[in-house]
């Protein structure tokens, strides 16, 4: 199983690669949200665990962009934003999984698991389509001729 890490922090870095790779999972390693969206667009991975907080680009911009892309694999939050409201805008923007630092290397390797046991899955898409006419329904949005209707 191969697994992308995107964390600034060089302490988490080394602490949560060399757990998971002493854990048997193959991992990868960006430093900053460019490097990260890059990696994760140039390779298949089983999960990425994703901090929001990075440099150049932040952890929810490349959450949304995956995602808009229709980028399907697993994505686990690893944050020090520890509100109800940044937890819930994580998962809305697309995210598996939430856990806040600090936290117990045990926790984040279950969460780490169950996410890999549910497999690929096909990312279902949440617009219909006719000819240049989009309707998003989770998103609430329609588009024609790439023009956002209000």
């Amino acid at each position: 199983m191969r697994l992308l890490l995107i964390e600034d922090s060089k302490r988490l870095q080394q602490s949560v690669g060399t757990g998971l790779r002493r854990s048997g999972y193959a991992v990868d390693i960006a430093g900053d949200g460019e490097e990260g969206l890059w990696m994760a667009e140039s390779r298949d991975y089983d999960a990425i665990i994703l901090d929001l907080m990075l440099p150049k680009l932040d952890g929810l911009t490349l959450l949304r962009t995956l995602r808009a892309r229709g980028r399907a694999g697993h994505v686990l939050i690893l944050t020090a934003r520890d509100a109800v409201e940044d937890r819930v805008t994580g998962l809305q923007a697309g995210a598996d999984d939430y856990l806040v630092k600090p936290f117990a290397f045990s926790e984040f390797l279950a969460r780490v698991r169950t996410l890999l046991r549910r497999g690929k899955g096909v990312m279902e898409s949440t617009a219909l389509r006719a000819a240049d006419l989009e309707l998003d329904l989770l998103r609430r949005r329609v588009v024609r001729g790439g023009q956002r209707i209000e």
